[in-house]
């Protein structure tokens, strides 16, 4: 995939990068320190600051899909790919720390495939934690195959090598600390991305001539007016570069996609799980979403940059492909030290991408499946042991599902398909149990499977040709809503010949019911830590930043 592309890196760069991986190896032995149970390897004894987990929720999204690939997006379809953040992310962070979190969090469980055994059934747990295993696998895979190229690139290694390297150091730092290394690390990480990004985001544009530049250099490009807009052309498929219609934006992406990921994917629920308490845990989600309003200032900008000064991008394979935009722009752009940190910000994205993945795996295997249905009773140094051996599998996994994310052009094309396969039909299933109180673990169960059929059917179809939606990513919003309506369908239909759970089992599990007692800290109560106050906020940010694109 490199091509022969090598960046132009000196003593300098290598001696930066080599302080970043000693500091992230020694935050990996501290929080080794604090390991005692199986609770706090893989949920940090829930007992982290509401900041902390908030800045480890965005980070661990920081990786390979949302560096190479919104970067990928931006030079491809242009500033369209901002509706992946301000509409496609944001509201639902909100939704989940206002709505759904106290749900997580109240009733104890220590993963999402847990509280689908306590709301639905255990053939529903078994099914969540399969699905999702699998997910976060081939998404390790992304991430890993992207910081493989980091290193291929970097040191002219084959691709092989470098994702066995890139492997073995994400899976050293985790195996010490657990869930609390990695969340520190990707504390750090976010920090390290934005010192690396933002020299890229400057420099292109004095290149490019500011921003009035780079709009008059797009014009002239491949996407051309279109590529500097948002929701101009979107009723029909046909008049824009990401070849969707506004309703599938707003339905497949906003809703079905969006909601589908941030709610109910483990990876990131668990930062909010490992917070001091609820009100710490409902404000980890919308505390990430302020940062996230903005960081399409450092991945769709450089991609748009790399599009106007970039001859030849967009390659259907070798050097010149979309995936490499950020590479390539960092070694046309940035002088040697300052090469360096941006080296080391890609490292940490993809670094943080990849842990988040894995320590996801590894809490959903322990608890979910082997703990619940293979090996039970034993003690918890059992699982402790357990759960290191388990995140070895899972990174060895990974290094095999990184040569699948190799043979795609455009890794967020990819990572979408996924999403639509494995995250919408979850969101419908989670979605309408937590406000129908009738629909039964069985309903559960049938439509969560249904869902997660028809999607990858539809998929399959259209890699075939049989159907035709356009481009890559509108067909992910599609397969995500036929995913979605399949579902919900499914799930009316079992309900109403299946005995629901009586009010008493769904306490707390339901919308309107009680959950308990709050929990929350006096030093909470203040003002701007107000959950809805803080969610409302980032949603008119949103609607602002919109209006000079639309």
């Amino acid at each position: 995939m490199g091509g022969g592309l090598r960046l132009d890196v000196n003593a300098l760069d290598y001696v930066i990068l080599a302080i970043y991986f000693v500091i992230v190896l020694g935050i990996g032995l501290m929080a080794r320190r604090s390991i005692n149970t199986s609770l706090d390897f893989l949920l940090s004894g829930r007992s982290l600051p509401a900041w902390v987990t908030g800045l480890a929720f965005v980070s661990a999204n920081l990786g390979a899909t949302e560096i190479f690939g919104m970067a990928a997006n931006g030079a491809q379809y242009g500033a369209m790919t901002v509706h992946y953040y301000w509409i496609g992310a944001v509201p639902a962070m909100v939704f989940l720390g206002i709505v759904m979190m106290p749900f997580y969090y109240k009733s104890k469980v220590r993963s999402v495939p847990e509280f689908m055994r306590v709301r639905f059934n255990r053939p529903t747990q078994v099914l969540n934690a399969v699905t999702f295993a699998i997910a976060q696998i081939l998404i390790a895979g992304i991430n890993l195959y992207a910081l493989s190229l980091v290193l291929e690139f970097l040191l002219g290694w084959p691709l092989w090598l470098a994702i066995v390297v890139s492997a073995a150091f994400v899976l050293t730092y985790i195996i010490l600390g657990g869930l609390s290394s990695a969340i520190y690390n990707e504390v750090l990480q976010f920090f390290v991305i934005l010192a690396g990004l933002i020299p890229v985001v400057i420099l292109g544009l004095i290149k490019v001539g500011g921003f009035s530049g780079l709009a008059a250099k797009v014009r002239e490009s491949a996407l051309g007016p279109a590529g500097l807009t948002t929701w101009q052309d979107t009723g029909s498929s046909a008049d824009n570069p990401m070849a969707a219609t506004w309703w599938g934006i707003v339905l497949g992406l906003g809703f079905v996609l969006s909601f589908g990921y941030w709610t109910t994917n483990f990876a990131e629920v668990q930062r909010g799980l490992s917070a001091r308490n609820n009100n710490a845990a409902r404000r980890t989600p919308i505390i990430a979403a302020y940062p996230k309003i903005v960081i399409p200032a450092v991945t769709v900008i450089p991609g748009m940059v790399a599009l106007v000064t970039i001859p030849g991008l967009g390659a259907a394979s070798g050097e010149l492909q979309y995936n490499n935009a950020i590479p390539l722009l960092m070694n046309d752009l940035l002088p040697n030290g300052v090469l360096g940190v941006a080296l080391t910000g890609l490292v940490a994205s993809f670094m943080a991408g990849m842990a988040a993945n894995v320590s996801g795996f590894n809490t959903v295997f322990t608890y979910d499946i082997w703990q619940s249905y293979v090996v039970k009773g034993r003690s918890d140094a059992y699982y402790l042991r357990f759960s290191r051996i388990i995140t070895v599998v899972g990174v060895l996994a990974g290094i095999g599902t990184a040569f699948i994310a190799a043979g795609f052009s455009n890794i967020m094309n990819y990572m979408q398909s996924l999403f639509s396969i494995f995250n919408a039909p979850l969101f419908a299933t989670f979605i309408i149990g937590l406000f129908w109180k009738r629909m039964t673990g069985w309903a559960g169960f049938w439509g969560l499977l249904a869902g997660t059929l028809s999607a990858t059917a539809s998929y399959v179809l259209y890699k075939m040709g049989i159907f035709h939606f356009g481009t890559d990513l509108n067909a992910s919003f599609i397969n995500a809503g036929i995913a979605f309506a399949v579902d919900a369908v499914v799930t009316v239909a079992v309900t109403l010949v299946t005995t629901p759970k009586s009010a008493a089992q769904l306490r707390g599990l339901v919308w309107g019911t009680s959950g308990g007692e709050s929990d929350v800290l006096a030093g909470d109560k203040v003002w701007y830590r107000n959950p809805m106050l803080l969610g409302a906020g980032a949603l008119v940010l949103c609607v602002v930043f919109y209006l000079p694109f639309i």
